[in-house]
């Protein structure tokens, strides 16, 4: 079934040519130009993050990086998670203040998703992401690890049109351990999410992660929107 799968899939390939989910260019998932907006980093500044680690997006949300954030978040098109989490890792090792831990080890912590947001896209694309970016990470050289130290309690609702303490309170004691997922009391970790809104999710994660004995260093995004 699986070599048949595989036979579907190249076939598909071939008689639909791949093309940028930035700009419709034929050829690649995300074409050169496209890769090129995505630089940084950019600082993220927010009310709700005011006394958290500091905070950094590889570029706006707007124009073929929102378009390429959205299709591989809500439409599926999860062969951009080695280029976006390329992305991440070609500059998370030169954020100010972040650090691997003691042994040189990089450890990266997803944002958490709703279980229904999780089930609606065929898995947790925060987490893809992370693994994506750690095993660039060590192609570099540089040791890394995803910890998936994050989940979301029951109850939290979508926070598309929500206002920034609508989000907040939304949020606020939803955001718990997951234990299995946490490494040792103590360590630096970066986490990273795919946008950057009103921060409200940025500081959760960080009180979450703070609470369980961890250092957050630093947070990065893809992407920052609006202020």
């Amino acid at each position: 079934m699986t070599r048949f799968l595989a036979y579907l899939l190249g076939l598909l390939d071939l008689s639909v040519p791949q093309h940028c989910a930035g700009c419709a260019a034929a050829g690649h998932a995300c074409c050169g130009r496209c890769r090129a907006e995505f630089g940084g980093p950019l600082p993220v500044r927010r009310a709700a993050m005011a006394t958290g680690p500091p905070a950094y997006a590889l570029a706006e949300y707007r124009g073929a990086p929102r378009h390429l954030v959205l299709a591989y978040k809500e439409r599926g098109r999860h062969e951009l998670a080695p280029v976006l989490g390329a992305m991440l890792a070609g500059v998370l090792p030169w954020l100010p203040g972040a650090r691997p831990a003691g042994d040189g080890t990089w450890h990266v912590v997803p944002a958490p998703s709703r279980p229904a947001a999780i089930r609606r896209r065929g898995g947790e694309h925060m987490a893809r992401l992370a693994r994506c970016c750690a095993a660039d990470l060590a192609r570099q050289g540089l040791p890394a690890a995803v910890a998936p130290a994050l989940r979301l309690a029951a109850g939290v609702r979508d926070s598309v049109g929500l206002t920034a303490h609508q989000r907040a309170v939304n949020l606020a004691g939803r955001v718990r351990p997951r234990r299995a997922g946490l490494p040792a009391p103590g360590t630096p970790v970066v986490l990273i999410d795919d946008v950057v809104t009103t921060g409200a999710t940025a500081a959760a994660c960080t009180r979450a992660l703070a609470d369980a004995g961890l250092v957050v260093t630093a947070v990065l995004a893809l992407t920052r929107a609006g202020a």
